[in-house]
């Protein structure tokens, strides 16, 4: 991560105005950011350009528009290296941004996405992402239950033998992109909401890999969205971990006791 990259984005009032504004409403394109804002839009397309390069803002292409959306990955790394560094006081606005960008200032979304560079090869990383012996060790001592073919069942298994999440194989392109279709099995408020789509995306650049996960839902104000990002962060934050130095994040280890 681009650090100086990260500040300089973030130094700029319009910049964090249009972070406030995607906070405000995840996924909106150039001209809706545009709505409302004392900048004309070649301003607006220029700063959400340094907001990209910094990796703060992820846009992605919906027919014809190109939809833009919060990534805390840079976020959480600067909090985990600068916090505790520093007295808390100084950085509480970078803090209170990082609580809302990973959904817990209280709004809950349809859809998060979620950026992540790990320095592995593509082939690594996707058997980290499928592979029993990978996932054990990162997420939580689970595992997939799936033989990975399009149009299969899927199961994220939880430790006791008990189905944590199912769905099915949509698509699978190894080791470039996998969809799944995914509803929670274990809770009973997540699972009254249905099925998710969950992308993940795999792109070498240079010595790492761009990992890119996408979780949506066609539900407003959906609580298991909410859920998935609390715990995405963690989950690939474990993961770029294991690949990158052998041992993968403590709190993710073990299922959670009492779930």
């Amino acid at each position: 991560m681009d650090t100086d990259a990260v500040f300089k984005a973030l130094a700029d009032p319009h910049r964090r105005k249009l972070l406030d504004r995607l906070f405000e409403k995840n996924g909106q394109s150039l001209s809706e950011l545009c709505v409302g804002l004392d900048m004309t839009r070649q301003a607006v397309s220029k700063h959400l350009g340094i907001l990209e390069r910094a990796n703060l803002v992820v846009a992605l292409k919906s027919g014809r528009d190109k939809l833009h959306y919060l990534n805390p990955v840079p976020i959480n790394e600067i909090s985990e290296r600068w916090i505790g560094k520093y007295e808390r006081l100084r950085l509480r606005a970078l803090q209170d941004l990082k609580r809302h960008l990973e959904g817990k200032g209280g709004i809950t979304m349809t859809r998060f996405i979620y950026v992540i560079y790990i320095g592995t090869t593509a082939e690594k990383l996707w058997d980290a992402l499928t592979q029993p012996e990978f996932t054990r060790a990162y997420w939580c001592d689970t595992w997939h239950d799936t033989t990975w073919e399009p149009g299969s069942s899927w199961k994220l298994m939880i430790p006791d033998g008990r189905v944590a999440d199912g769905g099915e194989v949509v698509e699978i392109e190894k080791p470039q992109r996998l969809v799944l279709r995914w509803r929670n099995e274990f809770l009973p408020d997540l699972r009254e909401e249905g099925y998710s789509r969950c992308v993940f995306e795999l792109q070498p650049q240079a010595d790492m890999v761009k990992l890119t996960v996408t979780h949506e839902i066609d539900k407003p104000e959906s609580k298991f969205i909410a859920s998935v990002s609390n715990g995405w962060p963690m989950i690939l934050s474990s993961l770029k971990s294991l690949l990158e130095t052998g041992e993968a994040l403590e709190a993710t280890k073990h299922w959670p006791k009492g779930m």
